[in-house]
């Protein structure tokens, strides 16, 4: 795969193999129940672990767009590239990002397969969202018989369900080597289900609140000695922000950034979310925007909030090599075993890749993925042409041959080092 070009499928992997496989050979591999969690895992933590370092755990979900009709799991999932459901598989994926090094690492993959269950209950919402724009809204107030809810009492959907499972398996093969803190999603999972079930798992989430989510700073006036305790006093106007939470003010050309920080409440949670909101605002024109970031952590500085949120992002260039280097849009396996083995696989190559570069990268840092690809061919080329020799040249001009060939498809310059031996 390190030297391979082309789409990484089962029959492009066996026509790069040469000698040493054949295409059943491949197909054997791609039809084996492997361990990959234990895979990921072992490879983190001997190859890529730092112990000074500080971890976050991101999660996100990756869409394959496919076609045909008999590829286990192929359903319709929102696709960000399309901007609409498209036929396409599912991989939510857990990676830990470093701190330190502003990277992220796979390790656990899992394919998102929804039940029938899953499915009518999706399609029944659609509907209803139809139905409800046809039908004239309904009168003022709360309605006749409605009961209280018990914020405290949450069920788990079924993908938060499928998430906490994940988590529950990391932390056993992790059994305590790594502290794990932060549990960062996107905003998708700015809900009260999602901190409880971060919670129940002993991690702090960090995520994202709507925009015109209405948030309220807890009540401070005195009991008027009747009636239940007021909790909720004035709602957040985010055009004027109060003073007292004003953290930070900087101005870089005609734009104005504006952080501010409170502890404040939200009518769907059951407690107090450290909320961070950035506003931004265009000194010319006067057009301004804000984004809500929040923690259950309610002792986390708004610095730390904000770049934790931001480490995020780092597993979407997890997802765009794993899709453009090895393979991860590629594959046309239909099975449930092939299908999982060609997703890890494209992923735990994103981890290799990386490792390989990270030496490389101490005399170069702009060496690529694609230098890598280069070196690794070339050196293929040259082995299999010294093969064909009948005497094997003298270890100097050797060198001298693979730092040439190496070269020839390089995008950044480097000396690539040669051991003869």
């Amino acid at each position: 795969m390190l030297t391979m070009t082309g789409r990484v499928t089962m029959l492009g992997l066996s026509r790069w193999a040469g000698r040493g496989g054949s295409y059943r050979t491949v197909q054997r591999f791609f039809y084996t129940v492997l361990p990959w969690a234990s895979l990921f895992w072992v490879f983190f933590r001997q190859h890529l672990h730092r112990p000074e370092d500080v971890y976050l755990l991101a999660g996100d979900e990756v869409v394959v767009t496919k076609a045909g009709k008999h590829t286990y799991g192929l359903d319709r999932f929102f696709s960000s590239l399309y901007g609409k459901p498209v036929p396409s598989l599912s991989f939510f994926v857990l990676s830990l990002v470093s701190v330190q090094e502003r990277h992220s690492f796979p390790v656990r993959v899992e394919q998102v397969v929804r039940s029938e269950t899953e499915k009518a209950a999706s399609q029944s919402r659609a509907e209803a969202k139809k139905s409800k724009s046809s039908t004239p809204p309904r009168r003022p107030g709360r309605p006749k018989g409605s009961k209280n809810k018990g914020q405290a009492e949450v069920i788990l959907t079924p993908e938060l369900l499928r998430i906490k499972g994940m988590l529950d398996a990391l932390w056993q093969l992790i059994a305590g080597f790594l502290p794990l803190t932060y549990l960062v999603l996107d905003g998708h999972f700015g809900n009260h289900n999602a901190v409880h079930m971060a919670q129940q798992s002993q991690l702090r989430l960090i995520s994202k609140l709507r925009c015109d989510s209405a948030l309220y700073e807890p009540y401070t006036g005195t009991y008027r000695g009747h009636g239940p305790h007021r909790k909720y006093g004035a709602r957040l106007d985010y055009r004027n922000m109060p003073d007292k939470s004003l953290k930070e003010t900087r101005v870089e050309g005609h734009i104005q950034t504006r952080i501010y920080q409170a502890e404040l409440l939200h009518k769907e949670f059951a407690q107090l979310l450290n909320v961070v909101v950035i506003v931004k605002t265009n000194l010319q024109t006067q057009a301004w925007a804000h984004v809500i970031l929040f923690s259950s952590d309610l002792t986390l500085p708004y610095a730390k909030l904000i770049d934790y949120y931001r480490l995020r992002f780092q597993i979407e260039f997890n997802f765009r090599d794993a899709k453009q280097y090895w393979g991860l849009e590629d594959f046309m396996n239909i099975t449930p075993t092939a299908v999982t083995n060609a997703a890890n696989l494209s992923l735990f190559m994103v981890n290799i890749s990386y490792r390989s570069l990270r030496d490389l990268r101490q005399t170069n840092p702009d060496y690529s993925i694609l230098d890598l690809k280069a070196d690794c061919r070339g050196y293929k080329y040259v082995d299999e042409t010294i093969k064909m020799l009948p005497q094997k040249p003298e270890p100097v001009l050797l060198a001298q041959i693979f730092n040439q060939v190496t070269g020839l498809g390089r995008i950044h310059t480097v000396q690539f080092c040669f051991n003869p031996s």
